[in-house]
């Protein structure tokens, strides 16, 4: 499922990881420094500019990134400081990366997987060797310095996984969309980017590991499903059993996209277990293209969590479309969890859209769950609405803890806004704990914490 109504809460998150990316960079840079004769030199560095990046290599090599820091435009800056990082040698993206503390956080973000992701493409081992002195911090960068590698070198990124396990031990531990790996293993990552360039090479590394093994297959043939969902999935069957219901899902995604009336025949002859997944992810990938016409094929989907997970999908995609055919189509579905998901995926897009509109449809709701899961990402995403009226329509949510969290953060934004005022109405909350209200009106936020958290001792 998408649940894209908690990507704010995500982006948060990984803010707060990412100001800690180049936490021990600038603190063991002296001894950082990589040989300057690495075996695993790559030939990236004497590739050609491209035409549309050249002109901007060219005007950016002569500033410094302190000064690409000040220019106006967010865009501006990204291309800069991949020209500023392109014109550099190893060794003094080495001495670039020990001042990424230095930047606000955001930046620091940006600037770290830019650095790290040239560094790789011309000297990867000793990018991984910065890496380790970095300690928990090194984990953030690791595959981003792994997916450059394998995107020139996939044979080298390999023997160095290989050789270096330990290195790579909590890769893919962050779950889907983490920072370390965004929930894939570092076989995952060199198996996708080595399918691009050669898929049978791609699949006979990735078949010969012992770990990872079924990981690294579903990687390359969901790679080969992109162009060619025929050829992939008759590789499936190449994959040890208890692999292939995962592969069947990714290539049906792949296949529905594609073409969605082929993709229902082959999925017809799929084990029976299999074909309800399967079914949802190829409605998932039509979805992508025409959620109207993934709406239709629901139909032919038995009730169940495979029939959940692909209402989820194409609710999210409809939404984006038209958010009143997504929310009327959201009601006809008689499964509560299938409703549930689902508001999280409309309500953030509505809301942005019309709020009023989805604050509409919010009070047509009976109370219950399927109504509090939508006030929840109504009162996260509204940046319009008085915070007073936000509190009012969270308080009438059902669920306790709900309620307090949402009501929360409806005072968080407005303590930001009119402090005095807010600090009144907290105090007068029948809702809110007394230590929520201690924490909120002492500046913090629901979940603990106080204005000052998120910055690394050494930055006081």
């Amino acid at each position: 499922m998408k649940n894209s109504w908690i990507i704010p809460v995500a982006t948060l998150a990984v803010g707060a990881v990412g100001g800690y990316i180049s936490g021990k960079g600038s603190e063991s840079g002296g001894q950082a420094q990589a040989p300057e004769a690495s075996s695993a030199r790559t030939r990236s560095s004497n590739r050609p500019e491209s035409s549309a990046t050249s002109e901007t290599v060219k005007k950016t090599r002569a500033l410094t990134a302190e000064q690409i820091a000040r220019m106006p435009g967010n865009s501006s800056r990204i291309q800069a400081l991949l020209g500023f990082y392109e014109g550099l040698s190893a060794e003094q993206l080495a001495e670039e990366a020990t001042k990424l503390d230095s930047l606000p956080m955001n930046e620091r973000i940006m600037a770290s997987i830019l650095l790290f992701g040239r560094w790789a493409e011309v000297d990867p081992t000793a990018a991984m060797t910065f890496s380790n002195t970095m300690g928990f911090a090194g984990g953030f960068v690791r595959p981003t310095i792994l997916q450059s590698w394998a995107s020139v070198d996939p044979a080298n990124a390999a023997k160095y996984y290989a050789e270096n396990p330990r290195e790579f031990a909590m890769m893919g531990m962050g779950g889907r969309g983490g920072p370390m790996g965004g929930g894939q293993d570092g076989a995952s990552i060199i198996a996708a980017e080595w399918a691009r360039q050669d898929p049978a090479a791609a699949l006979a590394w990735a078949s010969s590991l012992t770990n990872g093994k079924g990981d690294a297959m579903n990687s390359v043939i969901t790679e080969m499903a992109k162009t060619d969902p025929r050829k992939a999935a008759g590789m499936i069957s190449q994959m040890d059993p208890d692999d292939q219901a995962a592969a069947y899902r990714s290539v049906a995604a792949q296949y529905g996209a594609l073409d969605f009336t082929e993709a229902q025949n082959w999925i017809r002859t799929l084990p029976a277990d299999d074909q309800a997944a399967a079914l949802a992810s190829a409605i998932g990938g039509l979805s992508n293209t025409d959620p109207a016409a993934a709406a239709k094929q629901l139909a032919s989907m038995p009730e169940g969590d495979a029939r959940d997970r692909a209402t989820n999908d194409v609710i999210g995609d409809l939404a984006r479309v038209d958010p009143q055919a997504a929310a009327d189509f959201l009601k006809l579905q008689e499964s509560d969890r299938a409703q549930r998901d689902g508001m999280r995926e409309l309500i953030p897009i509505w809301t942005s859209q019309n709020p009023a509109a989805a604050s509409s449809y919010i009070s047509s709701l009976p109370q219950g769950p399927t109504r509090d899961s939508a006030i929840g990402p109504y009162v996260w995403s509204n940046n319009t609405s008085p915070p007073k009226d936000l509190i009012a329509l969270a308080e009438s949510m059902e669920d306790d803890g709900d309620r307090e969290r949402t009501v929360g953060v409806a005072y968080m934004r407005w303590m930001r806004e009119d402090a005095t005022a807010a600090k009144a109405s907290i105090a007068a909350s029948t809702v809110l704990s007394d230590e929520a209200k201690e924490r909120l009106s002492n500046g913090g936020g629901m979940w603990g914490g106080g204005p000052g958290r998120g910055r690394r001792g050494g930055n006081n």
